[in-house]
């Protein structure tokens, strides 16, 4: 086994948010363990890709404990690679994984309740073969379990030593308001909220009752890192003249359908891409963008499937921030009818 060593100027170039009111920095762009470092997935690829990442500054790797396939499995390789490779870097990692989905049979392997998320938490611990993670979220709300006995299982493991933070992730904005109150009274503060949010998938600006759930996160000094930030793949670029390429997620047809790619969604697509393609960049680079010029951001998740996509989507970070009049350009493009 060859002997890892981090790039020595891995935070040279990375750029870093605080993470809400928080005494927490985060990555601009962390890594998503959703797809691709599963059961099924090939080791060495996702190794190769995780490394990377650490050495360009990269600090946050999220899980949650159904990712695979099958689910456990991206836990499990982590797990390894912490003992092949992190280890000596575990103060420099900010790792996080999730409970909310079914992942056992019978009445206390889904959902919200203390058991459920106490004794997922602990399997992944095991899984990951960690003493502690740095976050553990909620990943969705419980229409049945009170939230009071939700947000007390979270204060339970940060004060258990299981979790130094906690978050809420698929909240809605009065869902997420009633859960930080919650947390805040039992002293350990909701420290982040993790939501789907891009160019193509823009609900967390949507205004209800309680305002937005950015304007929820503002006001509750939580951070935002944002998931699917590239609509699936719609937003790399891979699609543009509209034929589906072998490997590609809409390939598979399990989150993207290939019958999304209507003309009207390849008009939006393409009109945004100009806007890249007259800055010098990619149109997953101006999304990433996008997403980052809100001061609410603390993070955008990205996944990977090999090493080169990485650091063409890190390289987001790099020139100048998206302008007032590309931003009305995009904003003009977006409201293109698909």
């Amino acid at each position: 086994m060859n002997v890892y060593s981090a790039d020595v100027g891995r935070y040279d170039t990375m750029k870093y948010r605080r993470c809400g009111a928080s005494g927490i920095k985060l990555p601009e762009i962390s890594l998503g363990l959703w797809h691709n470092f599963g059961g099924v997935d090939a080791a060495e690829n996702g190794e190769k890709i995780a490394l990377r990442a650490f050495d360009g500054g990269i600090t946050h790797f999220d899980l949650a404990n159904n990712y695979g396939p099958p689910p456990g499995s991206a836990e499990a390789f982590f797990g390894q690679l912490m003992d092949r490779h992190l280890r000596p870097y575990r103060d420099e990692l900010f790792i996080s994984t999730k409970a909310g989905y079914g992942m056992w049979a019978g009445p206390y392997g889904d959902w919200g309740s203390r058991k459920y998320l106490v004794s997922s938490l602990d399997q992944s611990l095991k899984r990951m073969r960690l003493d502690y993670v740095d976050l553990f979220y909620h990943h969705r709300p419980d229409p049945e379990t009170p939230l009071e006995e939700t947000m007390g299982a979270l204060d339970y493991v940060v004060r258990s030593g299981r979790a130094l933070y906690v978050g809420i992730s698929n909240y809605g904005p009065e869902e997420t308001r009633r859960a930080a109150a919650i947390l805040r009274s039992l002293g350990t503060p909701c420290l982040i909220h993790q939501a789907r949010y891009s160019m193509l998938s823009r609900e967390p600006e949507t205004a209800g009752a309680a305002g937005s759930l950015l304007d929820v996160l503002g006001e509750e000094g939580m951070g935002g890192i944002w998931f699917s930030p590239l609509a699936q793949g719609l937003l790399t670029g891979r699609y543009l003249n509209g034929s589906v390429p072998e490997g590609s997620r809409a390939s598979k047809a399990s989150f993207l359908k290939p019958e999304r790619l209507t003309e009207a969604l390849l008009a939006k697509l393409n009109a945004l891409n100009a806007i890249a393609e007259a800055r010098g960049e990619t149109l997953s680079q101006i999304a990433i963008k996008w997403l980052l010029r809100d001061s609410r951001t603390a993070s955008v998740l990205l996944g990977a499937s090999s090493v080169a996509q990485l650091e063409e989507n890190v390289r987001a970070l790099e020139g100048a921030p998206l302008s007032a009049g590309e931003l009305a350009q995009i904003e003009t493009s977006l409201r293109m009818p698909e």
